[in-house]
């Protein structure tokens, strides 16, 4: 019988978010190290984000992930993750996430969900891909010369 050192997407998943929280709790972008998430990251990982999205493109490396999570921090004031369901758990990983979040430039409040699939191999995040329900709402909430709906 052989076993493996390698851990499993699902505990590779927790422990990105937990360690996510910490690097928010710590000040999050251009506060706390990105070597907090690092570990978890492949050094080739690829982030998609949707174009339509104020920080959307693709972001790749750790210089990339470095570079996102401060993006993102221009962006939301608050991004909080109220609830995660972990769909399905092989190398593609499916995340269901419930946010909350406030946009910098304007104030304004969001409550929306996202689904990521997360590629995890050798015990390491390669490839995420997130799908947001309504980009176009997002990046209105975020634009301070769209009046709010």
């Amino acid at each position: 019988m052989t076993t493996s050192s390698v851990p499993d997407s699902l505990t590779v998943l927790t422990g990105m978010y937990a360690a996510e929280a910490d690097y928010l709790a710590a000040g999050g972008p251009g506060q706390a190290s990105f070597d907090i998430l690092a570990p978890f990251f492949a050094p080739d990982v690829v982030l998609h984000q949707a174009e339509a999205l104020p920080y959307g493109g693709t972001w790749r490396g750790h210089d990339g992930m470095a570079r996102f999570f401060l993006a993102m921090g221009r962006v939301w004031e608050a991004f909080d993750m109220v609830e995660q369901e972990f769909l399905a758990t092989g190398e593609t990983a499916v995340v269901l996430t419930q946010v909350r979040a406030r946009a910098r430039a304007t104030g304004r409040e969001l409550a929306f969900p996202v689904l990521q699939t997360v590629t995890v191999k050798r015990g390491q995040i390669t490839e995420v891909r997130p799908f947001y329900w309504d980009t176009h709402a997002i990046a209105d909430a975020c634009d301070p010369s769209v009046p709010p709906t």
